[in-house]
């Protein structure tokens, strides 16, 4: 299915916004579906995502961080020669892949583990104190103070 939605007319009238239209245009644009993930959200700053990786070791897997950009990529190591496996049906999808996540800004990787063919990565958003919202007093010389998120409590 394509996306026929024009962002045009929002384009033009944002500042600042290219990257989030630039994603919403090509989402959906026959992205492929393998290898399977779920993506959960743990607590308010922590997210896990689970890709399924069934066949793959760990050293045959690499997962790489950049800016806002998880890219986790998956190559299957050759068999070596003389192997003695004879397979009469092959229904484990063993394929190299590349799957690419969008982090929001402040989100790192904090953990990664493979156990039963799910890889696990842990994120975590920790925003920096300078920019968390400050409460500014009026007429003095006071500090700022740090506004507490009422969700957290």
């Amino acid at each position: 299915m394509r996306n026929s939605f024009d962002w045009t007319p929002y384009r033009r009238s944002t500042v600042g916004f290219d990257r989030l239209f630039d994603f919403l245009e090509t989402s959906g644009s026959g992205a492929e579906n393998y290898p399977p993930f779920d993506i959960e959200k743990i607590a308010d700053d922590h997210f896990r995502i689970t890709v399924a990786v069934a066949g793959f070791k760990s050293d045959e897997i690499e997962i790489v961080a950049q800016q806002n950009m998880l890219t986790v990529n998956g190559r299957k190591a050759p068999a070596a020669e003389g192997e003695g496996r004879q397979l009469l049906y092959s229904g484990i999808a063993t394929r190299a892949f590349e799957r690419r996540f969008q982090l929001a800004d402040f989100v790192r990787v904090s953990a990664a583990d493979l156990a039963d063919g799910l890889l696990i990565i842990d994120l975590v958003r920790e925003v920096p104190e300078a920019m968390k919202p400050h409460k500014i007093a009026i007429g003095g010389n006071a500090t700022p103070t740090l506004v507490e998120d009422k969700q957290a409590a």
